[in-house]
């Protein structure tokens, strides 16, 4: 039984950066990105509630408990301040880890993130959730990715050996129906989003067939959008290097003034 909630530890630096993978992927989906951002910083990449070695951590699977057991697991460590990374329904989590302890976000870096809009692609993410073997994995990825994209070997082997551990197809096809009930899924109000002052990126693929990119319109003015083209869903293993840009990027910009309209007294 894995009951705990575990995470990957990467290199050392002054800064922190959390990778929080999407639904039916877990710590190993960060590699590439992590093997680059790892030299300068210290990188902590989780298996969200649910999913790989974290896949008997209580109430596993909606977005609010990953970013509470997150937070949770940060403040154990000792860890104030990091950078965030979220991809997906990691994205979701994310932004409500963010909206909880804005003081402890640093930077937001979100990718193709749930909670955006209504519209999700419930029954292909039903049918990622009960892949078994290989083919099927790499066909549901290839489902998710842009035209020009092949899954890596690399990922279907992780994701194949994940969900060769007892338990863990059935409890994906369970978090699957109940995240795409009625094939539409939770929002987070765009009021809140406005409430966020850290800096905020949020990266998107033209060809996204499981959140359409559309859902990136109408975002707050701070908010810093990028459009990926001819990518899907799968950024991570789709264009790991421009991640890795758009992160580091993230990383030096400066939080929104909470007051950007007020001006000092007159003395």
């Amino acid at each position: 039984m894995i009951s705990s909630l575990y995470a990957a530890e990467r290199g050392n630096g002054p800064k922190t950066v959390v990778f929080l993978h999407g639904f039916g992927g877990c710590h190993g989906d960060w590699h590439e990105v992590i093997s680059i951002l790892a030299a300068g910083s210290r990188t902590l990449a989780y298996d969200l509630p649910g999913h790989g070695l974290s896949l008997d951590f209580p109430g596993g699977g909606p977005a609010r408990t990953a970013a509470r057991a997150v937070l949770a697991d940060l403040a154990a460590r000792g860890i104030r301040r990091v950078h965030l990374v979220g991809h997906s329904m990691g994205g979701a989590a994310a932004v409500l880890m963010a909206l909880a302890e804005p003081e402890g976000i640093a930077s937001l870096t979100l990718l193709a993130p749930g909670g955006f809009g209504t519209e999700i692609n419930g029954p292909l993410l039903r049918r990622y959730a009960a892949a078994a073997g290989k083919s099927e994995i790499r066909a549901c990825l290839a489902a998710m990715s842009g035209p020009q994209n092949r899954p890596s070997d690399r990922i279907v082997d992780v994701l194949g050996e994940m969900r060769g551990r007892p338990g863990q197809l059935h409890k994906l096809v369970e978090i699957a129906a109940a995240m795409t009930r009625d094939d539409r899924q939770g929002l987070i109000p765009r009021e809140r989003l406005e409430t966020l002052d850290m800096p905020v990126t949020v990266v998107w693929g033209t060809d996204d067939t499981v959140l359409p990119f559309s859902q990136a319109d109408g975002l707050p003015a701070h908010f810093h959008l990028h459009h990926v083209l001819e990518a899907g869903h799968m950024l991570v293993e789709e264009a790991p290097g421009l991640i890795v840009e758009i992160v580091r990027r993230n990383m030096k910009r400066r939080s929104r003034p909470l007051r950007p309209n007020s001006a000092p007294a007159a003395g």
